[in-house]
């Protein structure tokens, strides 16, 4: 299916969807500060997967993006592309490096640069956030108290993330994957 510029084009917007629903409307209220986490990361992850970076940016980054805006955090949609854009980029480069691994090597090696570049993404994505709340709300003290609840976000993202795609991976389904892996 993403053999054909329909088929990656209909993907990306099947993506972008999921993100946007995983983003906006499974969301839990962080305790002290405004923000908000949910399964979108999840999403996130598996957009860079089966997509590959420049279309998994559109799908995650457009999709976690139009999350914000359209459940009222506006002020957060141009933060949320641009981190979520960096999460695609750096598993996306993970992804690339893995699917070469496999080639020459055990599955079990490219797993461990996927769960490498997930932790990557969702750590530079933990910092960037920190960085934003900190600028936006004018304290970077109550901004911490916002940390332990994104790395919660992108892990849970990352254990639900490599779930789907084992799965995926198992039916007539891995064929749309970017990365073989």
């Amino acid at each position: 299916m993403t053999d054909s510029k329909t088929g990656k084009l209909v993907l990306t917007a099947l993506m972008m969807a999921l993100t946007l629903i995983a983003t906006m409307f499974i969301r839990v209220p962080i305790p002290f500060t405004q923000g908000y986490v949910h399964l979108g990361d999840a999403m996130v992850f598996l957009s860079a997967l089966v997509l590959g970076r420049n279309y998994g940016i559109v799908a995650g980054g457009i999709g976690t993006a139009m999350a914000d805006v359209l459940g009222g955090f506006a002020i957060w949609a141009p933060w949320t592309f641009v981190l979520k854009s960096l999460m695609v980029i750096i598993l996306g480069t993970a992804a690339e490096i893995a699917s070469k691994q496999k080639e020459n090597s055990h599955k079990a090696v490219s797993r461990v640069s996927l769960i490498v570049g997930m932790i990557i993404g969702g750590i530079v994505m933990t910092f960037g956030y920190y960085i934003a709340e900190g600028i936006i709300y004018g304290s970077f003290v109550t901004a911490l108290l916002a940390i332990p609840w994104n790395v919660g976000q992108f892990v849970t993202g990352m254990i639900l993330a490599m779930v789907l795609e084992e799965a995926l991976s198992r039916t007539q389904a891995r064929k749309m994957f970017t990365y073989h892996i």
